[in-house]
């Protein structure tokens, strides 16, 4: 004390030790056991099953009693001319839908905030997310009796307006099958895929709207200037998880909107293993097919981590 004034206390704190955090927050870590549990039983255990591809796997014999080949299933593999032709179908259906899947949520989301009228708003957004519930079996039969040459209505609507002077077999042609297969996809899952952004959207401070319409902004100003960029790190990192997700695309809208005569449009990767691989009784064909797809996945997301990372300081790993 000085002058009977008293010196703030300058004694730097103490950090406290990882255990007694961990002690703290041991309730945290309880409840998070049963996750945890869940995740090493059915993501990492199964990784074991990678052992086949490098095998002559035979049903029945244990796991000693297997043949070892090593790479020979990987030389198999990038040995045959089908596999690029598969992974070329695999890729661009997948670009198209992360250009397309990606943008189009984002503005139906700045859109539907938009809306002032709310018993409009309510029903757009429970009108747009019921696709998702919708099987793809059924989706497919809808897109394809929409396209039919029999009674299709795309067909009807473009003989009405004289663009067409006979129905065009859609389905049979392969350049475009990856646009219909986009298109079926995003209208299936635009809705669903915009909620996050509406979630985001949500979160920006009501007051920075305020102030810019005090200023004279107008509401595409305001959305260029305040929406974007209050949802711009739940869009980079929705982009980033997107491309590490880019070769995995599934295969039932391929299957199910396919056909012979477009085949070498429609088979995507996992259609090769079930093709290739199951169907031919060749395991371990399909387990190093399914290696290379996790690898390449990997390396996407590594990749596209550390580019936007770089660029825009958003990052998910």
């Amino acid at each position: 004390m000085e002058n009977g004034t008293a010196l703030p206390n300058t004694t730097p704190k103490r950090r406290k030790s990882k255990w007694s955090v961990a002690l703290e927050q041991k309730y945290l870590f309880f409840m998070s056991v049963p996750f945890v549990i869940w995740i090493i039983i059915f993501n990492y255990i199964p990784v074991w099953g990678w052992t086949m591809a490098f095998q002559k796997f035979r049903p029945g014999l244990s796991f000693r009693e297997q043949t070892w080949v090593g790479f020979d299933n990987f030389v198999a593999l990038f040995s045959e001319p089908h596999f690029y032709l598969v992974l070329r179908n695999t890729l661009a259906m997948s670009i198209m839908s992360l250009v397309v899947g990606y943008t189009v949520p984002v503005l139906f989301a700045i859109l539907l905030n938009e809306l002032r009228h709310m018993a409009f708003k309510r029903t757009m957004q429970t009108i747009s997310y019921l696709p998702h519930f919708v099987s793809w079996v059924v989706v497919a039969g809808l897109i394809t009796k929409m396209l039919s040459t029999d009674g299709g209505i795309v067909n009807q609507l473009l003989i009405a307006i004289h663009a067409i002077d006979k129905p065009i077999q859609f389905m049979a042609h392969g350049e475009w099958f990856w646009g219909i297969v986009t298109m079926s996809d995003l209208w299936k899952e635009m809705g669903w895929n915009s909620i996050i952004y509406l979630a985001a959207i949500s979160g920006i401070d009501p007051e920075l709207y305020d102030a810019a319409k005090v200023d004279g902004a107008g509401r595409f100003k305001r959305i260029w200037h305040i929406t974007l960029p209050g949802i711009r790190p739940t869009i980079m990192v929705m982009m980033i998880l997107s491309i590490g997700w880019l070769t995995s695309i599934g295969f039932e809208k391929q299957f199910l909107l396919g056909n012979s005569i477009v085949q070498d449009y429609s088979e995507v990767l996992d259609l090769y293993v079930l093709n290739y691989g199951i169907k031919m009784g060749r395991f371990s064909f399909g387990t190093a097919v399914g290696i290379v797809n996790s690898i390449v996945s990997i390396m996407l997301l590594l990749i596209s981590n550390r580019v936007f990372k770089r660029w825009t300081n958003e990052s998910v790993i």
